[in-house]
């Protein structure tokens, strides 16, 4: 990996990632070949998350119990902290293409090394495992729409984020699906889809430098911090009011989630007992949480898009969770944790993925890769410690502790005040929009 010479404008100064050849196939054929490589990239990145993911939660409740799961989200976001650090002085240095390659690269050699340590369901590895995929789901996911959010303009983005974010909804239906009938189909077992997903990762890394090399990754401008230089850590999203409204939204989301994660798990965790039929049954449950969110993804997140906006788009969670948990709050079985599941990340993967995106649009290059990093993968996990706290607390550490059934209330109460920062955010957002349409103009 070369160092930049500019973070600002990044890219090596000879053919290569992210700057090829003058006259490459990338430039003449660069308007459909782009997004049809995105949809392909976003699909096996989320291919190979949902094979890992029903493995790594069915080792967790074999080996330790749906009540250590609050333990196990505290160890992510620290391990996350650590190397929050390491990965903005990365992309400052380095090309960010490279940066994704490096991380993929990784993955698949951490992977591999996981694999024949995974049989025994020891409570160590299965607790690390845990820990590292919910690691590499948002690392992976979140440089992806980082490098995406540098190549579109606003108006581009509202035109193809749904078919583009489509792409990782199907590579959740074939992940989730494949992932069960390797199980139930195929004879094999729960460690067996380690090795599978790193061959899925091996894929994305050919991509990645086919993108690169064609020229399909080109940053455009953006509106940069208003009030300092951008600096390189928290300091940079306190100093702009947008970023800290968006955080601010984002992270109240990321509070109810744990809870409605622990009452999922917990209902799974007494229903399903065998491991690998619990794999099996996690794997397809993923596949179809997908399959409806490609139905919003297609049906849905455009209409509201064109007549409520992207706020109108980040409304749609909250209310639909909060629809979700009374469901919950009168019957706590399988049927009714799974449909709260839906409810939130469903919309979460869809129309609210696509709408949280488009409001990092008009946001300079650099500032934006480093605000995304501090909020998506750090700021999300800290925030998923004070939900998991807030479980331990309700659940445990109390003299008369609740039910999972009645931690619906507490996720009611979060949807309320996420509902209120949503309509702050509003003027916030088209005010930035303004701003930024009116640089477009002048270049």
């Amino acid at each position: 990996m070369t160092p930049q010479t500019d973070s600002n404008h990044p890219g090596p100064s000879r053919p290569g990632p992210g700057n090829p050849e003058p006259g490459g196939f990338g430039a003449r054929h660069p308007w459909l070949l782009r997004r049809v490589l995105l949809f392909t990239n976003f699909f096996l990145i989320i291919a190979a998350v949902y094979h890992l993911k029903p493995a790594s939660r069915s080792l967790f409740l074999s080996a330790l119990g749906a009540d250590a799961l609050p333990y196990v989200w505290i160890a992510t976001a620290t391990a996350l902290a650590l190397t929050i650090g390491l990965y903005h002085r990365l992309i400052a240095r380095y090309s960010r293409i490279h940066v994704v390659l490096g991380t993929c690269a990784v993955v698949i050699t951490v992977l591999l090394g996981f694999y024949p340590f995974l049989d025994g369901s020891g409570f160590a590895a299965a607790f690390a495992f845990y820990v590292f995929v919910d690691m590499v789901s948002v690392i992976l996911v979140e440089q992806f729409w980082s490098l995406t959010n540098t190549i579109f303009s606003t108006r581009e983005g509202k035109r193809w984020y749904g078919f583009i974010a489509t792409g990782g909804l199907v590579g959740g239906v074939a992940g989730g699906m494949a992932s069960s009938a390797w199980i139930r189909e195929a004879g094999l077992e729960t460690m067996d889809l380690l090795p599978i997903a790193a061959a899925i990762i091996g894929l994305i890394v050919g991509l990645t430098l086919l993108m690169g090399r064609t020229g399909l990754y080109r940053e455009k401008p953006g509106v940069a911090n208003h009030h300092s230089q951008s600096a390189g850590d928290w300091r940079a999203i306190l100093r702009h009011r947008y970023l800290l409204l968006i955080a601010g939204i984002l992270l109240l989301a990321q509070i109810a989630e744990p809870i409605i994660e622990y009452q999922f798990m917990k209902v799974v965790e007494a229903t399903v007992t065998d491991r690998d039929a619990r794999t099996a049954y996690l794997g397809a449950f993923f596949g179809v949480l997908s399959a409806v969110a490609i139905g919003i993804n297609l049906l849905i997140t455009p209409l509201v898009h064109r007549w409520l906006g992207v706020l109108g788009g980040l409304f749609a969670q909250p209310i639909a969770v909060v629809i979700g948990s009374v469901v919950y709050l009168s019957q706590a079985t399988l049927q009714a944790g799974a449909f709260l599941k839906i409810a939130d990340r469903g919309l979460s993967y869809s129309i609210n993925r696509a709408s949280k995106e488009l409001l990092y649009v008009p946001i300079e290059p650099l500032l934006m890769f480093r605000a995304k990093a501090w909020i998506d993968m750090f700021g999300y996990r800290l925030f998923k410690v004070a939900g998991s706290l807030l479980i331990l607390l309700l659940t445990q550490w109390l003299p008369w502790p609740l039910e999972a059934a009645q931690l619906a209330w507490v996720v009611v109460a979060i949807c309320l005040l996420w509902m209120a920062a949503l309509t702050r955010l509003g003027s916030r957002y088209r005010g930035i929009l303004d701003r930024a349409e009116a640089i477009a103009e002048t270049r």
